[in-house]
């Protein structure tokens, strides 16, 4: 199977040294490129801003932005079987950064925030046959969330996290699949989980009929 996996955050600059951005630094995402690549399958990672190191079996992209991990997403999303996107992905950017950096004054700034595109939204359309996984962190009705996410963004199944994920070893969290089945996974660590979605994906395309 050809993976290709997004993880860590994105940056939305502000002006030339200050930006918005999470707490994301891609282990989860990592867990899963080592699991794909130990399990014989094609990898390409698109990873955001993070001191981790990726695999060097992995073909790996490095972006900055929501807005450069969804360019690399469309020119990589023909290639692959299985999309799995556990990037955190900053909901908004500024709508007119500045390319200097911007000076104190007396007066309060304001900051206009605009949405960043949705990369799992914009890829829908063109899912076919492929996979499409997804991260839901939630804080509050997680469940009734995550379940809008699935239906909308046209996703097999998509794994349910709290911020209590952010750089941990290890996590508590719901797996919920497109036809309604719910795992509930406590204290497991990110290695056994990127194992657990893997193994899902290979079942997923096997009984689409397709070859490895």
């Amino acid at each position: 199977m050809r993976f290709l996996v997004t993880a860590g955050p994105t940056r939305e600059y502000i002006d030339a040294v200050r930006f918005i951005s999470n707490p994301s630094t891609g282990r989860m995402g990592l867990a899963v490129v080592r699991r794909t690549l130990q399990a014989g399958h094609d990898v390409t990672l698109i990873l955001g801003p993070t001191w981790l190191k990726p695999p060097p079996e992995a073909h790996t992209l490095r972006v900055t932005s929501a807005r450069e991990m969804l360019d690399a997403v469309s020119a990589e999303y023909e290639k692959c079987d299985a999309l799995v996107m556990t990037a955190a992905v900053c909901d908004y950017e500024p709508g007119a950064p500045s390319n200097r950096k911007i000076k104190k004054g007396d007066q309060p700034l304001v900051l206009e925030l605009v949405r960043t595109p949705d990369i799992l939204l914009e890829v829908a359309p063109r899912k076919g046959s492929r996979i499409n996984v997804g991260f839901a962190l939630e804080v509050q009705d997680s469940i009734k969330h995550a379940r809008q996410k699935l239906l909308s963004k046209k996703l097999d199944f998509i794994v349910v996290n709290s911020p209590a994920a952010f750089g941990s070893e290890a996590v508590d969290g719901t797996i919920i699949t497109a036809s309604g089945e719910m795992e509930e996974l406590k204290d497991i660590t990110k290695d056994d989980l990127a194992a657990r979605i893997v193994g899902r994906v290979e079942r997923l395309h096997a009984s689409h009929g397709r070859g490895t």
